[in-house]
């Protein structure tokens, strides 16, 4: 599981925040933007690091932002560095199992 900073803690705490999220989950009408099935996460496309948390044109804009659902989140985090081939993944009991796509 991804640890956040101080400062991402403070961002994801704070109402700017949660008024930007809620905008934008409205604005694409609830729906992961990459496969059109119910979205979970609002990514930002310029990931956020520390030189830039506290630039509300990265942190606080609907231009860097897109709603994914949880599998399209973890394609876009893992799959450059998973050890695991595309289509594949581990089960609750550390198989390998063939997913559905």
């Amino acid at each position: 599981m991804l640890k956040h900073t101080v400062a991402a803690k403070r961002l994801y705490k704070s109402a700017a925040w949660r008024r930007c999220r809620e905008s934008y989950i409205a604005k694409v009408h609830g729906l992961c933007e990459r496969c059109g099935e119910p979205g979970k996460i609002v990514h930002h496309k310029t990931h956020i690091d520390s030189e830039n948390i506290n630039d509300p044109m990265i942190t606080l804009n609907h231009n860097n932002l897109e709603y994914l659902c949880q599998t399209c989140h973890n394609r876009e985090h893992h799959e450059k560095h998973s050890p695991v081939r595309y289509g594949y993944k581990f089960n609750e009991f550390g198989d390998l199992i063939k997913c559905e796509i």
